[in-house]
């Protein structure tokens, strides 16, 4: 017994070292992304993946990256389902990071009595989806969404677990990819690319000597207020900052996931709205260590800033009065105007569905009418 549960640890480490290790070759080369997928699919226990972003104040949406996906299925949803889909907007609403179920949004049953389930979900064979926030907005976020079969069988403990060893790899691959432009990084030298990106960017060795610094991070030493450099090493200049920094860059990449659990990015300056991250992507792989240019170079730390924003006033409203996710749904929809049968017809809903959970509203919120919900959720917004 001890044999093969230590057998299970040793495959286990080795599936997530190299779903990691596809994950941060992605970062830099969005073609590598059907793979990492795959690896992460494998990892988790899922039959297809997708990343995507959702705006809920727009009702839009776009895949970025899709494995194992039926074309004809994407292409309707993005056409045709997107605006009937019932876990939005209550799915931006989780945190950041934070692993959840379909059934964590909204109940089997509600969800089963929509028509993006008899026509979208159905359809697929799919029975259930794990998904987390990478990035949160006030009413956009984007997320990685992994989709089971009959065959994986229902999200559980495992699957929960095993994505949530991702998640921190995952936010930092999104957040530097998007800070510069992909298609040039993959014909063009790491070094060269950075060169032209606004971000701050460090290529460094293990011990945090700097061996390339973009000018926008030869501006940030300048100030001196987040990093400065000591003896051609960078130093954070907050001190648990720096620990927390050069832990990460002495941290072989086969043994990157062990402090991957502590947090996507190293916190710059003190709380405040306002606040400065480092990203570290290692360079030890093949493809991201030829990408650099400098064989010596293990790590890339990007910084960036970042506005804490206050959460969007339907979010408010649904937090405060503990709305479901079809409650949520519905008020989204009356906001953007439009008759019972208007919302009946956009949420895929029967009208007797809809009155049911305007007067579950009404009843939560304390008012009687849908001019007065209106009226209510208006005052949110200069809160």
């Amino acid at each position: 017994m001890t044999v093969r549960n230590h057998a299970t640890e040793v495959s286990e480490a080795i599936e997530l070292s190299n779903a990691i290790a596809d994950i941060y070759d992605a970062a830099i080369a969005p073609g590598v992304w059907q793979k990492a997928l795959a690896s992460i699919c494998a990892f988790v226990g899922g039959s297809s993946a997708a990343i995507f972003w959702h705006d809920s104040a727009s009702v839009s949406s776009q895949a970025l990256h899709v494995f194992n996906e039926d074309p004809y299925f994407t292409h309707l949803y993005f056409d045709k389902y997107v605006s009937m889909n019932p876990m939005f907007p209550a799915a931006t609403f989780v945190e950041e990071g934070l692993v959840h179920t379909s059934r964590d949004i909204l109940p089997q049953q509600e969800l089963e009595e929509t028509r993006f389930y008899k026509e979208w979900i159905q359809p697929q064979g799919i029975i259930d989806a794990v998904s987390v926030n990478l990035e949160k907005g006030i009413m956009r976020s984007s997320m990685i969404s992994i989709r089971m079969n009959v065959t994986d069988g229902l999200v559980d403990d495992q699957c929960r677990r095993r994505l949530q060893l991702l998640v921190p790899h995952l936010q930092r691959a999104v957040a530097i990819g998007r800070l510069f432009d992909q298609q040039d990084a993959v014909r063009s030298v790491l070094t060269q690319t950075l060169d032209h990106i606004e971000a701050s960017v460090f290529l460094v060795d293990r011990n945090g000597q700097i061996l390339f610094q973009n000018a926008p991070a030869e501006l940030l030493l300048q100030d001196a207020t987040l990093l400065r450099k000591d003896n051609q090493s960078l130093v954070a200049v907050l001190p648990d900052a720096n620990r927390m920094l050069h832990e990460l860059l002495a941290v072989p990449e086969l043994d990157y996931s062990s402090v991957g659990v502590r947090g996507v990015a190293v916190p710059l300056s003190a709380p405040a709205l306002e606040r400065w991250y480092a990203h570290v992507l290692p360079l030890t792989s093949g493809s991201r260590q030829s990408a650099s240019g400098l064989q010596s170079a293990t790590a890339a730390v990007f910084v960036r800033k970042r506005v804490r924003e206050a959460p969007a006033p339907i979010e408010t409203l649904s937090r405060l009065y503990q709305l479901t996710s079809s409650e949520t749904k519905v008020v989204d929809a009356l906001l953007k105007g439009g008759s019972i049968k208007d919302m009946a017809d956009v949420l895929g809903l029967s009208q007797a569905t809809v009155k049911t959970h305007l007067q579950k509203i009404f009843q939560k919120t304390g008012v009687n009418r849908q001019t007065e919900l209106v009226a209510l959720l208006a005052g949110f917004v200069n809160r």
